[in-house]
């Protein structure tokens, strides 16, 4: 699509400053973007490239773009955000097939499938499931007895949701999602452990957008919960009758144990762990790798193995830098000490 930075300032409540009768068409990066592609700085680090950069129109803050000169601008409040908007206009969002259900898929007779659906070939859809009106179900997905998908839903390839899991309105799960498998649950007797039943289910709010290879397991009782608007990368996984909190961003192979209840608006770093039956209060931010065992109180950062406070891992990483220095002293003071007490010893009483 092809827009005037004038008119694209306008549907991304921007403003021009320089030349807005440059015409943009596409979106991209400093370093690759063109005379026709509008780019973005929203990191500091990146400065740098607005000297170089070939783009057409740059969006970026008021503080950012003072005493730039010769470039034109569009400048936003929250440049990361006005870029999203930009894509939005400039690209649009990906187009999934026309509707309707293909002949190679199976649709149980006691099935209900919405309408202005698109079921695509070698999708299942068992006894009893409901899908509302304009699905996407990629092939090879799996809905079973009695699952229930939500308005608007995309399941791409290879999707499996499990009897009785429930999908709310405008739900996005990448390829290879599993909703609903049965949780971590055995009781070990006699030194063999035996399955429990797991008769809950996994419930998953609107809005909610998983990455490619997420699970979420089903409860043994109640419901494992994923709340509105919650966002994962790939490779999450949920264990059984955790509770997710509303806007939650979960970043690679995090792995949440059972029976843990996040907050809302909770960040979590790539390969964080959390151990069961934890509370994480609301805002509250887990840096990369961090391994928690312990409840977090709200709105607090944390990191480290285990987790603590960031101020408190930061000063126990600089600590640790120091070691080998610290550790020549010790053998120094020992020396001086064993000294010392030599000395004590060869003079004579009294």
């Amino acid at each position: 699509m092809e827009l005037t930075v004038a008119q694209l300032a306008e549907r991304i409540g921007a403003e021009v400053r320089g030349d807005g009768s440059v015409v943009v068409e596409r979106c991209a990066g400093l370093e690759e973007a063109g005379p026709r592609d509008v780019s973005f700085l929203a990191n500091p680090r990146y400065a740098r490239l607005l000297t170089q950069t070939r783009a057409g129109a740059v969006i970026a803050s008021a503080q950012d773009v003072a005493g730039a000169a010769g470039r034109t601008f569009l400048v936003a409040k929250d440049p990361y955000y006005a870029f999203r908007q930009a894509m939005v206009q400039l690209h649009g969002f990906r187009r999934h097939p026309e509707a309707g259900v293909s002949p190679q898929a199976f649709v149980h007779p006691t099935a209900q499938v919405g309408p202005g659906c698109c079921i695509q070939p070698m999708v299942y859809i068992a006894e009893g499931a409901r899908v509302g009106r304009r699905c996407v179900i990629y092939p090879h997905c799996y809905i079973g007895p009695g699952a229930v998908l939500g308005e608007d839903c995309v399941l791409f390839p290879n999707v499996t949701v499990y009897d009785g899991c429930v999908l709310g309105d405008r739900v996005t799960l990448h390829a290879g999602c599993v909703i609903g498998q049965d949780g971590f649950g055995y009781a070990t007797h006699g030194g063999e452990h035996h399955k429990i039943p797991q008769v809950g289910n996994a419930v998953v709010e609107d809005d909610v957008e998983m990455g490619a290879g997420c699970t979420v397991n089903r409860a043994t009782v109640g419901s494992t919960r994923i709340g509105k608007g919650t966002k994962f990368s790939d490779l999450v996984a949920i264990g059984h009758g955790a509770v997710v909190g509303q806007h939650n961003l979960l970043v690679a192979q995090v792995g949440i144990a059972g029976s843990v209840k996040t907050g809302d608006y909770v960040v979590i770093g790539g390969q964080a762990g959390l151990a069961g039956h934890l509370k994480i209060g609301d805002l509250v931010q887990i840096a990369a790798k961090a391994g928690v065992v312990n409840d977090l109180p709200a709105k607090g950062q944390y990191g480290g193995q285990p987790a603590v406070p960031l101020t408190q891992l930061k000063r126990s990483v600089l600590a640790q830098a120091r070691l080998p220095e610290m550790i020549q002293e010790l053998r120094e003071l020992r020396q001086q000490v064993a000294r010392l007490e030599a000395e004590l010893k060869a003079k004579p009483a009294g």
